[in-house]
């Protein structure tokens, strides 16, 4: 992506620029900063690839810093998940960095505060606060205990610490503006009582700061040099910037605000996506259909080719929603490439040749990928009685259909062409069977008299092959914005999303597969076992082979 600033988006740029004027040293140091208290989604494989891309490549350091400031919401199967993510996409990170390692030092600097004249211990209710702040055209008003002196404020703050306050009694403010036009400014809250028990600290602290004093002084106390946060934060970067400035820190970083990624056809609030597996609307965190990126590593989705996508969509400092379309496109493109080829039979029809020997069964070689022979080759049996898909019959077919029918003649991918000679139903007039012969001159699909056949379908051997389920998954939702016009996102949910299929075949050699290793299903698309999957093996759906989306809203 190229911009008027040179090379690249603008954040490489700025980088540039300041390791050609020798800032920082010509030393690069990012973060990233997630909160644990739930998955991280697609959205933040954007932050991810960005911190550690920008690292990486003017040779710096990326910090994998967990803000841990808040322990009534923070997990660790949260924190589990988040690495297991990170290392996953293909990032290392080495020893993770926690807020909560400075809980001592952002105590030291909140008394600094104090003791400046900075800060104050404010004893307002909460509402009482909000209702003090102003709106965003009028100005607030000054806490009536703005002006407490410096030794009541140290007094009160060591009593909170102690824990001789119930929540909500007494917050520590930052003493900057109530007129100020930025919100933000008007004596924003950088610690309050909060008595929970935390993961790591345990019940050493009842106090805990506030995001924006803990980020901005983490980030100086690991020597960041480039703070990377989404737009909605460029509001708090005046806040960042005082605090740094009024306290005597290692170093100021600089925080640089880039447009945070947004998806059509899905949503990537966590409150939403929270409401989405309380409500049962979907299988949990990590279903497939959802835009975490446990769903989609379920999936099937390649780490490449989330990395790919990310760098296709740019840093740009202006919002807007990006295609679905693109981020399938970057797995179809990754995955026509890396994915062996297997045979499997959704819908099964029997299929028997009436000429084929009786009790033999021949092993016929198939190519794992049509273009990679390095990728080697894979043995298929073949049998008398083989599956076929249902669609890939019709007893009475239009002119442009090529596959089998009534008297029709159909090559069956590496083996041997077929053609129907009977039909048989059941009572109810539904088709259980074919009757076809063979002719053994077409081993491989040849046809050595030159007729022309313009049908190949693919099978399965129904003496070995392997039972599974298959799940089919598409878009969660069924508009491109399920949020517009102010609905309930629950409403447009797509009631196609998924559908299950009982009773599939696929080759034997599928026996063997390993979730997360996603196969090309002749015909149908790319699969992968799931992870879940217990006796019973159950395959997912990862993409198809085209985009049919595109063709239903062409």
């Amino acid at each position: 992506m190229e911009t008027e600033t040179g090379k690249g988006h603008f954040i490489e740029a700025i980088i540039r620029e300041d390791i050609k004027n020798h800032k920082n040293n010509g030393r690069v140091a990012t973060r990233f900063p997630p909160e644990p208290n739930g998955y991280l989604h697609i959205g933040h494989a954007k932050s991810i690839c960005l911190n550690f891309g920008m690292a990486g490549k003017f040779r710096g350091k990326c910090n994998l810093r967990f803000d841990d400031s808040n322990p009534a919401k923070e997990k660790q199967v949260y924190i589990d998940s988040i690495q297991s993510t990170v290392t996953w996409l293909g990032f290392e990170f080495g020893t993770p960095y926690y807020a909560s390692d400075y809980f001592d030092r952002l105590y030291e600097f909140a008394l600094e505060l104090i003791q400046k004249g900075k800060a104050y211990v404010c004893s307002l209710a909460p509402e009482e606060i909000r209702e003090y702040r102003g709106t965003l055209t009028e100005p607030g008003k000054n806490s009536p205990y703005r002006d407490r002196s410096v030794e009541e404020n140290l007094d009160l703050f060591a009593r909170m610490k102690a824990g001789e306050f119930e929540e909500g009694k007494h917050t520590l403010r930052a003493k900057i503006d109530m007129a100020s036009p930025n919100i933000n400014l008007r004596d924003p809250i950088i610690y309050r009582v909060k008595k929970a028990s935390h993961p790591r600290t345990g019940t050493k602290w009842c106090i805990y700061p506030m995001y924006d004093f803990t980020h901005s002084l983490s980030d100086a106390l690991e020597g960041i040099t480039h703070s990377l946060c989404s737009l909605e934060f460029e509001d708090h970067r005046p806040l960042y910037d005082w605090i740094l400035d009024v306290l005597d820190t290692p170093c100021h970083p600089q925080q640089i605000e880039f447009a945070r990624l947004n998806i059509n056809y899905t949503v990537l609030s966590k409150r939403k996506l929270q409401k989405l597996v309380e409500e049962g609307h979907v299988d949990g965190w990590d279903d497939p259909r959802l835009p975490t990126l446990e769903g989609i590593r379920r999936r099937g989705y390649t780490p490449e080719a989330i990395r790919n996508f990310c760098d296709l969509i740019g840093v740009s400092k202006k919002d807007s929603r990006v295609d679905m379309g693109l981020l399938e496109s970057c797995l179809r493109d990754d995955l026509n490439e890396r994915a062996p080829r297997a045979m499997a039979v959704l819908k099964p029809l029997k299929l028997t040749i009436e000429n084929y020997p009786q009790g033999l069964t021949e092993t016929l070689e198939a190519a794992n990928h049509p273009q990679k022979e390095e990728m080697g080759k894979r043995p298929l049996t073949f049998s008398r009685e083989i599956f076929i898909e249902q669609d890939d019959f019709m007893e009475d077919p239009p002119k442009k259909f090529f596959r089998l029918g009534p008297g029709r003649e159909v090559r069956l991918r590496y083996a041997y062409l077929v053609t129907c000679k009977e039909v048989v139903k059941d009572e109810t007039g539904r088709v259980t069977e074919l009757i076809c012969t063979y002719d053994p001159a077409t081993k491989g699909g040849n046809t050595p008299d030159g007729r022309k056949v313009k049908g190949t379908l693919h099978w399965v051997n129904a003496q070995d092959c392997l039972e599974a389920d298959v799940r089919l998954y598409d878009r969660l939702f069924k508009d491109e914005n399920p949020e517009q016009d102010k609905q309930d996102f629950i409403e447009n949910l797509n009631p196609a999303s998924l559908e299950e299929l009982k009773g599939c075949r696929l080759e034997k050699s599928l026996d063997e597969a390993l979730p997360e290793k996603v196969y090309q299903f002749e015909r149908l698309g790319y699969f992968c076992l799931d992870s879940k999957a217990g006796a019973r093996p159950v395959f997912n759906r990862t993409v198809t082979l085209k985009d049919s989306w595109a063709k239903l809203s062409g």
